[in-house]
């Protein structure tokens, strides 16, 4: 049928050529000719916003070295209460001397009020096997160890088996009237 199939695919090859340079001709001549596009940036408005925040960030640091002192503040005042109140209980404890017959049994409940008791593993030194300890004992709340006398003191004192003397040492009922009056533990605490 038709016999130069080579002269109309070349031909087809010319007319692709020229639709396209036609094609990039008419493009350049609509989006060529048009003009730049400038972007005009207020310098002013940054540098007042950098001055900004570097007026932030500087009130930032005074205010995070603020609280770092007074929290440093806050620890030593903790710290010289504590001191105070070991030596103070301390006191009547080694002028009395309290043994075995001054030692006198806290007041012990036969279940936690109101069904639940506190965690007594907030205080430092005690851990679940103390705790299990005391609530065999009936103690089961912050308030009871908080109201604690030298006298009972040295009665839990003995009769914690295999714990014996840890009231004293790791101070209890310090760290029981904080924890009853819903203060955060001591730092150090276990638990």
């Amino acid at each position: 049928m038709f016999r130069n199939w080579g002269f109309l695919v070349g031909e087809i090859w010319v007319l692709l050529l020229l639709a396209t340079l036609v094609g990039l001709l008419a493009g350049w001549i609509i989006w060529g000719r048009r003009a730049p596009v400038t972007v005009t940036v207020d310098d002013g408005a940054a540098d007042r916003l950098r001055h900004s925040l570097a007026a932030c960030e500087a009130h930032g640091r005074d205010q995070a070295s603020r609280i770092a002192a007074l929290t440093a503040d806050l620890e030593a005042a903790r710290q010289a209460t504590i001191r105070a109140e070991a030596s103070a209980m301390a006191a009547p404890a080694a002028m009395a001397d309290p043994g075995p017959a001054e030692a006198k049994r806290p007041e012990a409940l036969s279940a936690p009020r109101n069904g639940a008791a506190d965690d007594l593993k907030l205080i430092k030194g005690v851990g679940p096997k103390l705790e299990a300890l005391l609530h065999r004992l009936g103690f089961y709340h912050f308030d009871q160890i908080a109201n604690w006398t030298a006298a009972e003191i040295a009665w839990v004192d003995e009769n914690l088996e295999g714990f014996r003397g840890r009231v004293t040492r790791d101070q209890w009922v310090i760290q029981a009237r904080d924890l009853a009056a819903g203060l955060p533990p001591r730092p150090g605490g276990e638990g």
